[in-house]
């Protein structure tokens, strides 16, 4: 399905937009570039993260560099109701609604996904600052992109699956403000706080 794999996986790196096989092609289901829209294909459990953390998901089986995993799914909704939703968080709530930006040549989209009330096992994936896993956004018959994570490495049986929150572009981290929350990955760049980006909430179209 990816081409250039290591481009979308690479944080640095900005990567073009992503498209499955959908119901307009004539392919079948067993098409190589339907992985996301068939769901999770490998095994995962939610389990007991480490140093504070508290739950986490784990791989019951190794996973290869560059296999779709999971998405971060939830409920799609809009920048007013994201912003409304995220004001009535306390900062103790274990949910983490998501912004993901896409810069194209027709101005900026940002997909706002709350997972809290229609989520899947990707809720509680947890933040690294040195992750294994990416987040892709991915479309199939629909102008909403799922938000598909994928190893970005080789992964081995029983380690923890984590993402970067922030996808490697917080503004703020060196914020030390009591409103955020510390970080407890343990990587040896860890930024200290969990990602906080106040321009994902920009209207859109902006800068």
């Amino acid at each position: 399905m990816l081409k250039n794999l290591a481009a979308h996986l690479d944080p640095r790196s900005a990567a073009p937009p992503v498209f499955e096989c959908n119901s307009v092609c004539a392919c079948g289901d067993l098409c190589w570039n339907r992985q996301v829209q068939h769901g999770v294909q490998v095994r995962l459990r939610v389990c007991e993260s480490n140093d504070g953390k508290g739950l986490g998901v784990c791989c019951l089986d190794s996973i290869e560099a560059g296999r779709f995993v999971c998405e971060y799914a939830g409920d799609v909704v809009g920048r007013d109701e994201a912003l409304r939703r995220l004001a009535k968080q306390t900062l103790d709530e274990m949910n983490y609604l998501i912004a993901v930006r896409e810069h194209t040549v027709i101005g900026v989209t940002t997909t706002y996904v709350d997972p809290k009330r229609n989520g899947n096992v990707g809720r509680f994936l947890n933040h690294s600052c040195a992750p294994n896993l990416a987040m892709v956004p991915v479309r199939a018959d629909s102008e909403v992109p799922m938000l598909a994570l994928f190893a970005r490495r080789d992964v081995g049986r029983g380690e923890e699956l984590c993402f970067d929150y922030g996808g490697r572009h917080d503004k703020l981290h060196n914020d030390s403000s009591a409103t955020r929350k510390r970080c407890h990955c343990g990587a040896a760049d860890c930024r200290g706080y969990l990602p906080l980006n106040e321009d994902l909430f920009v209207a859109e179209g902006g800068t």
